[in-house]
């Protein structure tokens, strides 16, 4: 039987970061509650559930940067991303 998987461990952030959506046209602000290497989890001002599968996250409002996610989980105003 294998090692059960370890979770990468998550750091606390509280930082502000935009959400680019459509290939770089629309742009949500969000809240990076905590981050890893793995991932992170967000909070947004408006139901999660309005996400799609796969969304852009970066610290800054520039379209060109951040990292490629998938939203793994969704509840409330909270979302699970995964890096890509």
């Amino acid at each position: 039987m294998p090692p059960p998987k370890k979770r990468a461990s998550r750091k606390l952030l509280s930082r502000q970061a935009w959400i680019t959506l459509d290939g770089g046209f629309a742009v949500r602000q969000c809240l990076v509650q905590d981050i890893s290497d793995s991932g992170a989890k967000i909070t947004l001002d408006e139901d999660a559930s309005q996400l799609p599968g796969v969304i852009r996250l970066a610290f800054a409002r520039d379209a060109r940067t951040g990292r490629s996610c998938q939203v793994v989980w969704r509840r409330g105003k909270s979302a699970g991303i995964k890096f890509i």
